[in-house]
């Protein structure tokens, strides 16, 4: 079913840098090709490849080299030739575990365990985060759009200090919350009046007309309403969007998914998942009513579910789904003329891949092995497809991604995701090799 294209606002390329971030010169490639997709800007999620100065150069990366001052600079000069605005991300209150896990930093937690949570009391925590987005900002001349995160803000109320706070009679989890992204926007604001501010969503949703309309937030934050669900309720969804505007909200984001958001240690998006996902976002766009401000929707692709987690879907399988993704949005479908608008820009056979674990489940599982109960033609298909992640073949991959990422993530992505396997797919070719030979007359 054909609905309406994206209507006016922007379409925003997430690049999360969580433990893949690309060499440089292939950035360079992304944002051009980014563009040439129909992507009208980039957000930027830094976390540790940002090189932070001072007391907090202990937060830049220690696997391989954070980006230097010059090449976050080039980073933006390179969008802006093509169009593109650049908005960064930083995590302020939730999903700060590259910062908390620091052995020097651990007392500004939430709750010990906790790796991601900042505790909101205290002078420490919104002086560090301050002074994260200070920096950030500051290498970012010419900013008008900031996204402080405050998404996923887990175990918040736990910690002892929070306990004694919400001791007091009338003290919520909610107003504790509120507390500290009210201090940190407004402190942002009032150093930086020209800013857009905006912030994940997720920690308001539970919250009434009432709490909202006097958090402190109207006029202050832009909220991103992130749904990655290929089945999104677009009725729940137009009726939360439509509960902030009325709460004063007006200037709101949606957020969707590309890759890094159908399973913790996925390797290849499945297009399909995600383009249902977006053509849910446009009957939302289409369904809220004009006093909605939807001033955009960012793309979102996860490196990592967070800073701890194995590495999912790298962007080079992941940009099929993108192009996919972001031509739904233009066209208002999925259907041949998107697809082949994706094929022409990637010059790619197809959209769709056909994985090899469909077949050896479907075909040649250890019933049909047992019982040489197989189908010569699809085994061959196995054989041919098994071969390309042979160990030899393996190796050759990890050149091949040393010249776009660095050595630790080439290194982190064999060892988590084909090494695994080569060993299965190699005992697998070779049953094949003996099974054939009983199944096909030979010449």
């Amino acid at each position: 079913m054909q609905t309406a294209p994206w209507p006016k606002g922007k379409k925003i390329v997430h690049l999360d840098l969580k433990g893949a971030p690309p060499r440089i010169d292939y950035i360079y490639r992304l944002i051009e090709l980014f563009a040439q997709l129909g992507a009208d800007g980039l957000l930027v999620e830094y976390e540790d490849m940002f090189p932070y100065s001072g007391e907090l150069s202990l937060l830049q990366a220690t696997a391989h080299p954070a980006y230097s001052h010059e090449e976050v600079l080039s980073i933006q000069d390179v969008a802006r030739s093509k169009g593109l605005e650049v908005i960064p991300l930083v995590q302020t209150f939730g999903h700060m575990e590259f910062v908390l896990k620091q052995r020097s930093l651990w007392g500004l937690r939430e709750l010990s365990q906790c790796l991601g949570t900042l505790s909101p009391h205290g002078e420490g925590g919104p002086r560090l985060v301050l002074e994260m987005l200070r920096q950030v900002v500051e290498l970012h001349p010419g900013l008008s759009t900031l996204h402080i995160g405050a998404d996923e803000v887990y175990m918040l109320g736990e910690g002892e200090e929070s306990k004694r706070w919400l001791s007091t009679p009338g003290r919520t989890v909610e107003q504790l919350f509120l507390s500290h992204v009210t201090r940190v926007a407004g402190a942002v604001k009032e150093a930086w009046p020209h800013l857009s501010i905006v912030m994940w969503d997720d920690m308001l949703r539970g919250m009434s007309h009432d709490t909202l309309k006097a958090s402190g937030l109207v006029g202050l934050i832009q909220p991103m309403l992130w749904d990655y669900n290929p089945g999104l309720n677009v009725e729940e969804t137009v009726s939360l969007l439509e509960k902030y505007c009325a709460a004063g909200l007006t200037d709101l984001w949606a957020a969707s998914a590309f890759k890094g958001a159908s399973g913790v240690h996925t390797s290849v998006p499945g297009t399909q998942r995600h383009v249902d996902n977006h053509l849910q976002w446009l009957r939302v766009a289409g369904a809220v009513s004009p006093g909605v401000r939807l001033l955009g929707i960012a793309l979102t692709g996860w490196q990592r579910y967070d800073h701890m987690s194995v590495l999912c879907e790298l962007m080079p399988l992941a940009l099929p789904s993108l192009a996919s993704c972001l031509q739904t949005l233009i066209q208002g479908h999925f259907g041949p003329q998107v697809q082949a608008a994706v094929t022409g820009a990637l010059d790619i056979s197809s959209v769709e891949m056909d994985t090899l674990d469909r077949y050896v489940r479907g075909w040649f599982s250890p019933y049909h092995r047992q019982r040489r109960a197989i189908n010569p033609l699809i085994c061959m298909q196995i054989q041919s497809q098994a071969t390309t992640f042979s160990v030899d073949r393996i190796d050759v991959e990890k050149v091949e991604m040393e010249r776009l990422y660095p050595d630790s993530t080439a290194q982190e992505w064999m060892e988590q995701h084909l090494s695994p396997v080569a060993e299965p797919l190699r005992r697998i070719t070779e049953e094949i090799s003996v099974c054939l030979p009983e199944m096909v007359p030979q010449q």
